[in-house]
């Protein structure tokens, strides 16, 4: 559905996306993720053709995104970072207009209007300007505005960003039916916790070039000794004792619990199990614990480096 080949983007001498080179398929909500001014939404505006590729080739659909624009362009439905509807007019004046602009027929557009309203949980307020909602509110009308033509690909761009968690719960619904019925999603986010979430794959830029694409627990896989224990006894214990268990390579104490790192969680466990016998000590809870997303997502864009 999506193809970038060798995809850069400079401004002066400042390369802020370095050849890079992915597929995204059709039914997949694709997340991309990074660190600020890691070149994520330059990537996006080239997908979309906001702005054009120094050097590379962006296709839509097999549509050439240079080449043949407008092909392309008719599949995409975009969601900004910052919602930008005319808030002079009203809710259902900005999709009217939209669907309009798309050439989706008039019976078909009111038809469309309506439903995505009701949906996104607006047609109470379709009368009221647009000056007159929330963040909130605006957000989820531009994503209202982004289906209205039912675009086959759609291009997120960090679209929870500073929304209440009402808002939120109903984008990610939004996102995750869309990719049942088989639309594909272009998710960019600087939040791991939402890509493990809903991502079925995951991009890692830093610095303008990739780090990894993966699924979500491929990628967690690859850095095994992030790999943990975590106990918490009914009473405090001194990490160091903890530590000096074989196979413990580090200890760290989050509240009540302590975190044993590891690549041998099974027997460690089992040396928990001992120390607590040992020390007629109660043990609370005691599980095995493999690297997060989050861990994944530091190692790489602070090294700057690719998976092993």
């Amino acid at each position: 559905m999506i193809e970038a080949e060798g995809l850069t983007r400079r401004f002066g001498r400042r390369v802020a996306v370095d050849h890079i080179d992915f597929t995204v398929r059709a039914g997949e909500i694709f997340g991309f993720l990074g660190p600020n001014a890691a070149g994520k939404t330059t990537t996006q505006r080239m997908l979309t053709g906001v702005l054009p590729p120094t050097e590379g080739i962006v296709r839509v659909l097999g549509h050439d995104m240079t080449a043949n624009p407008l092909e392309a362009k008719q599949h995409i439905g975009v969601v900004p970072e910052a919602a930008n509807p005319y808030v002079e007019l009203s809710g259902w004046q900005n999709m009217e207009m939209f669907g309009g602009l798309y050439g989706v027929p008039a019976r078909r557009r009111h038809d469309r209007a309506e439903a995505l309203l009701r949906e996104f949980e607006l047609w109470q307020r379709r009368r009221d300007r647009v000056r007159k909602y929330s963040k909130g509110m605006r957000q989820r009308l531009m994503f209202a505005m982004a289906l209205v033509h039912e675009p086959r690909v759609l291009c997120l761009d960090e679209p929870t960003s500073g929304l209440d968690v009402a808002s939120r719960r109903i984008i990610h619904s939004m996102v995750r039916r869309l990719a049942t019925e088989g639309r594909t999603i272009f998710y960019t986010t600087h939040d791991i916790a939402e890509a493990n979430l809903l991502c079925d794959r995951v991009a890692i830029i830093s610095g303008g070039v990739l780090a990894a694409v993966d699924t979500p627990e491929a990628l967690k896989a690859t850095f095994t000794g992030s790999q943990g224990v975590e106990v918490a006894f009914a009473r405090p214990q001194d990490p160091a004792a903890l530590a000096a268990l074989p196979q413990v390579h580090r200890v760290d104490k989050h509240g009540d619990k302590l975190h044993l790192y590891t690549g041998r969680p099974a027997e460690v466990c089992g040396a928990v199990v001992d120390f607590a016998r040992q020390g007629n000590l109660e043990i609370v809870a005691l599980g095995t614990l493999g690297p997060s997303l989050e861990e994944v997502f530091l190692r790489l864009t602070e090294s700057g480096g690719r998976r092993p």
